[in-house]
């Protein structure tokens, strides 16, 4: 069992009058960590799932009459996969105001607020994290530094979820399924798409575009979709947590790049699963840009785990001179250039860049030295 560093940290927000609310993809723990969140508590637990219709509901019925008779006396009150429910925002405002002794627990696998409008009727009542595919520094205390070290290049290939690494399928046959089964369900139940090819299609120009500054145009022809339309199923892939967008960094210099974005997967197995492209990496022409989403990634669940409240950025300019990662953390910015090649660790960065913004730090990220930002 590898302890989620959330784990401690949702602990701390028990019993304070707040909602604590879980989100994250399907399949990446969110249900196993309220277990163990719950486990040897005294208080009367009732645990709803929301994958079941008399359950919804029951939830969907926000009479305060209703809401006694389904809590009864039970003291934690678990809302598993609560997106499912309609109008669940206001039903949780009835029990965080009507039910002072009650905690709420709820899970999300997708963002609550784009159908249930969550944030609106919780507004100042919610504590919200979210829970990402198992991060270095969760296998690190785990398992210690050697352990880490060995599953990195695994973990490049094969991403991070607790099933893929962890469970009894191989890891191929479980990264199918649950793309197959879990990741795309979600993404097609938003606003009831149907179009199952095109979202492949998408999927897969991302997949194959890691790293590399993204053209709504272009993806439009590959798909065969309109713009607007492109842009709102990237906006749903990134809501259900498959994706996140990286904006460009831009002030001054007038040749800079304002407007692109680039696309990164949260889980690097996702992304090859799309691509059915299981290969060492002894034999892969992308492992630069694998290294580069991989450090990205795992640089975001450090920061949300330790609440780091950074603003996150690439820079490149029309010469071509870049920055491939950069963090804006209390007023000072921060410099990341990945490289695979452990040789290159003595790279420059754009001396355009440090000489118009003045970084506090440049930092060269490789496989020798990426777990001093990590752990």
């Amino acid at each position: 069992m590898v302890t989620r560093t959330l784990q401690n940290v949702l602990d701390g927000y028990k019993f304070k009058g707040k909602a604590i609310i879980l989100i994250g993809a399907r399949q990446v723990g969110k249900t196993t960590l309220l277990k163990q969140l719950t486990k040897n508590r005294n208080e009367n637990i009732l645990w709803l799932n929301c994958d079941n219709q008399t359950t919804i509901e029951s939830l969907s019925n926000n009479s305060l009459q209703n809401l006694r008779l389904l809590i009864k006396d039970n003291k934690i009150v678990v809302v598993d996969e609560a997106q499912r429910v309609p109008g669940i925002g206001l039903t949780l405002k009835l029990i965080t105001d009507n039910f002072p002794d009650v905690q709420l627990l709820v899970t999300g696998s997708s963002s609550l607020d784009l159908h249930n409008k969550l944030d609106e009727p919780l507004t100042g009542r919610k504590i919200e994290y979210n829970l990402y595919p198992i991060s270095t520094d969760e296998i690190y205390n785990a398992e210690g530094l050697i352990s880490v070290k060995e599953r990195m290049p695994q973990r490049l290939i094969y991403g991070s979820y607790p099933d893929v690494m962890f469970g009894t399928l191989n890891p191929e046959k479980a990264l199918m399924e649950l793309s197959n089964s879990y990741l795309y369900k979600d993404v097609l139940e938003f606003d009831g798409l149907k179009k199952s090819t095109m979202l492949y299609k998408l999927l897969t120009a991302l997949a194959s575009q890691i790293g590399g500054e993204i053209s709504i145009n272009q993806l439009s022809n590959i798909v065969g979709l309109n713009n607007r339309t492109v842009e709102k199923y990237i906006d749903i892939l990134e809501k259900c947590h498959i994706v996140f967008r990286l904006g460009s960094f831009s002030r001054n210099i007038r040749t800079e790049l304002s407007k692109t974005k680039k696309i990164y997967f949260y889980d690097l197995g996702v992304r090859n699963a799309v691509l059915n492209n299981f290969s060492p990496l002894d034999k892969r022409s992308d492992i630069g840009a694998m290294w580069e989403n991989f450090f990205i990634a795992e640089r975001i669940k450090y920061n949300q785990y330790n609440d780091r409240y950074v603003n996150s950025y690439f820079w490149r300019t029309t010469d071509k001179q870049e920055i491939d990662y950069i963090e804006e953390y209390n007023g000072e910015l921060h410099l990341f250039e990945m490289k695979w090649n452990n040789n290159k660790r003595n790279t420059k960065v754009s001396n355009l860049f440090v000489k118009t913004y003045n970084p506090s730090e440049t930092n060269i990220i490789t496989p020798a030295n990426y777990l001093d930002f990590l752990i």
